[in-house]
């Protein structure tokens, strides 16, 4: 989901706020979100609906997943009700700029592009390509993997990133699919697997033997949250409540709940 194109939705956002079509109109749109949702005691939050554990729907047919678990920590925070808004990746982001929700909290990484158009949180869940193992493999950096076997799906980011890394030494087998990846570490055909944090959490979601505990990163992206441009009050509220939230443990908690992994230290 978070790696989907949206650029037609960014150039239609990028024209509005850049005066483009109609001038003050997304001014207008977001002037003092916050403000209105003091007001209005209801914060409006785009989440994802077929990405868990992030979000997807429940056997209720509710939404459910780590980004709802956040939405509602931040509406309590503020003393608001949320309203829950599912969004594709193509149209989280002009959800947002045209003033459709308050927040998005759908997996979002950040880079140059969507920087041009929206506004971040500091970091709020951990997205992340790693090495993962059963605590009876020692393997604490890449020079670990020396004389080891990991597993990767063949073109994957990790695979690519793994590569770049590893000596002639280390084994590296390559499977065509997660699926294949994921049966050659829980059978014991590789020691280790090189793979993403949600591919991994959703294999402790099974409670195997083998269990793919962290042993270090390959490549950290992680998730924020989106506001829209000039929201600085708004801002300052959800980075505030983000910053307690890890002091407190509250969003360790949602981390340890979705992605049956501790919050990592230096989110």
């Amino acid at each position: 989901m978070r790696f989907a194109t949206i650029l037609g939705a960014v150039g239609f956002a990028t024209a509005l706020l850049t005066g483009g079509l109609n001038g003050g109109l997304m001014a207008t749109a977001h002037a003092d979100a916050l403000e209105r949702i003091t007001k209005d005691k209801v914060l409006r939050v785009a989440v994802p609906q077929d990405f868990p554990p992030f979000g997807s729907v429940g056997t209720d047919m509710k939404p459910v997943g780590y980004d709802i678990d956040t939405a509602a920590l931040l509406a309590k925070e503020m003393g608001a009700k949320v309203e829950l808004v599912p969004v594709t990746s193509a149209n989280r982001v002009p959800y947002l700029t045209t003033g459709k929700v308050d927040l998005i909290i759908s997996s979002l990484g950040k880079n140059a592009e969507r920087e041009k158009v929206i506004d971040f949180s500091v970091a709020y869940a951990p997205f992340f390509n790693g090495v993962f193992g059963p605590d009876s493999v020692k393997a604490e950096t890449v020079a670990d993997l020396d004389g080891k076997t990991v597993g990767v799906t063949r073109g994957s980011v990790e695979d690519i990133e793994l590569s770049k890394l590893v000596s002639d030494k280390v084994s590296v087998r390559r499977y065509e699919d997660n699926n294949g990846t994921i049966s050659a570490f829980l059978s014991g055909q590789v020691e280790l697997v090189a793979t993403g944090n949600v591919v991994a959490a959703a294999i402790m979601e099974r409670k195997p033997p083998r269990l793919p505990n962290l042993k270090f990163l390959v490549k950290n992206s992680p998730c924020f949250i989106g506001l829209g441009k000039d929201e600085g009050p708004l801002l300052e509220k959800v980075n505030a409540i983000l910053t307690k939230a890890k002091a407190d443990g509250s969003l360790a908690a949602i981390a340890e709940k979705w992605l049956h992994a501790p919050l990592p230290k230096d989110l």
